[in-house]
């Protein structure tokens, strides 16, 4: 290979060309930003603890989301309906769901909130809490519809397993308080798949067998030859999934359907199953249920009363799938919707009309500051603060002036009284009071002062200290 020459005045290049280069304005950037994001992420379930929660007048709620090491900003918008908003509140642990993207006005990136559930509740408790309230909202509940347990039953159907120790503990409760107690069992499985399935069954059952009983048309008891008086549902105690067969709503529906009274008995005190809310008659333990059915009167007021809510039906494996593709779509029509954009405006309007509010706040102070110190300056030197303190002065004077009056007037009012006392001592009423009389001429009224003054026949009054006596003057 030929190799080419080069001499020693050969540098090359010195000045190469200058290379080209893209430069994008911070709108375009943030916007290439968003869609990386929003492409890559999407919809994600964050978990985290609420701080900062701020509710807007206009609906939107904006809050972040912490964890020991970061935190995100977070956005849920006025139109997202079937959010629990009471949920969302400072301190609360949460799990959420929704889009990663960017707020443009800011550059910041944040979420977009389109579920919420509160953290440290499992699926099957979630799903519980649904399908109460789901059968709560049909009436599956109501007090209303709650039959009494007949007071005296003959015969009562269990639905429970053969080798469960539920049955043998009924069994041992009745033979010691009721022994002349009939029971049928329909056995079946009381967990595991399935399980709900053959319960409800088993409670269908039990309802075909029976029959109308014939009751005494004196004392009303139902004669021993009827069918069934009542069903007992009943299992020991377990875990949630041990139990979960009776949460089932295909089992909440036998029990509401049944034509007999229903008496639930599943697991411990602590245990609650939908069966016990749809059932006549929840009884803590089936112990506590043989107890209850071997009485003779009707307790139900010491029971507690049933009326929560429900829930839901678990969704199987392909109901969860075309959910979750369906979630997909939804997601892919919600970035492409124009109420993104709309959001995005709503939301720097919050922004601007909080920093208005801010602003308008600050200048309100600052005048308010600036008027405290003018009217300040403006006291020291005003000439009418002499004059307050001259009128003060007068009005101190004023006042002493009115209460030396006042004690001269109090001496005089004093002295006077003294002398009217003295005067009315010394008055013809006081002469009266004190046994003398006045004698007077009683056609002119002139006192009479001479007995020589007097004549013969004249008629006198002669006036006492009560009263007045009359007389006539005889020479004697």
């Amino acid at each position: 290979m030929t190799r080419k020459a080069k001499s020693q005045w050969d540098f090359g290049e010195l000045f190469p060309a200058q290379e080209t280069r893209q430069v994008l304005s911070v709108s375009e950037l943030t916007a290439r930003v968003r869609q990386t994001l929003e492409r890559g992420v999407g919809s994600v379930w964050v978990s985290g603890e609420i701080t900062n929660f701020r509710a807007q007048a206009s609906g939107h709620i904006y809050f972040t989301l912490k964890d020991a090491g970061a935190q995100l900003s977070c956005v849920l918008f006025r139109g997202a309906s079937s959010v629990r908003r009471e949920w969302l509140a400072d301190g609360q642990k949460v799990l959420l769901q929704g889009e990663l993207t960017v707020y443009e006005a800011r550059g910041q990136y944040q979420l977009l909130v389109r579920q919420v559930e509160l953290q440290g509740v499992g699926a099957l408790q979630l799903a519980f809490e649904r399908l109460k309230q789901k059968l709560a909202a049909e009436g599956l509940f109501e007090p209303a519809r709650k039959r009494p347990l007949p007071a005296y039953p003959f015969r009562i159907g269990i639905v429970t397993s053969p080798t469960g120790a539920a049955l043998r503990d009924v069994l041992h409760v009745i033979e010691r308080r009721q022994p002349a107690l009939q029971l049928v069992l329909a056995s079946c499985r009381v967990q595991g798949q399935g399980a709900a399935e053959e319960i409800a069954a088993a409670i269908r059952l039990l309802n075909e067998f029976a029959v109308p009983g014939i009751r005494h048309p004196a004392s009303g008891i139902r004669h021993p030859a009827s069918a069934l008086d009542l069903i007992l549902v009943t299992r020991g105690g377990g875990s949630l999934e041990d139990l979960w067969a009776f949460n089932e709503e295909i089992v909440a529906r036998a029990i509401f359907e049944s034509a007999l009274p229903v008496v639930s008995a599943v697991g411990h005190e602590i245990d609650f199953t939908i069966s016990d809310f749809v059932a006549d008659l929840r009884a803590a333990t089936p112990s506590a249920a043989a107890e209850i059915l071997t009485q003779n009167a009707v307790a139900a007021r010491e029971w507690l009363a049933v009326a929560p809510q429900q829930l839901r039906q678990r969704m199987r494996w392909r109901l969860d799938a075309l959910r979750e593709e369906l979630g997909t779509h939804t997601a892919r029509l919600a970035r492409l919707h124009p109420r993104r954009k709309l959001n995005d405006w709503m939301q720097r309007l919050d922004d601007l009309q909080e920093a208005l509010s801010r602003g308008s706040r600050r200048q309100v102070r600052d005048h308010r500051i600036r008027w405290e110190n003018c009217a300040g300056r403006l006291w020291r030197l005003r000439p009418t603060r002499q004059l307050a303190e001259r009128k003060e002065a007068v009005a101190r004077a004023a006042q002493q002036t009115r209460l030396l009056a006042r004690q001269r007037l109090e001496t005089l009012r004093a002295r006077f009284d003294n002398l009217h006392a003295r005067l009315k001592l010394l008055g013809p009423e006081g002469v009266l009071a004190r046994g003398y009389s006045i004698t007077l001429d009683a056609a002119t009224g002139a006192a009479l002062r001479d007995a020589h003054a007097v004549q013969p026949g004249q008629r006198l009054k002669t006036r006492l200290k009560q009263g007045e006596v009359l007389s006539r003057v005889e020479l004697g």
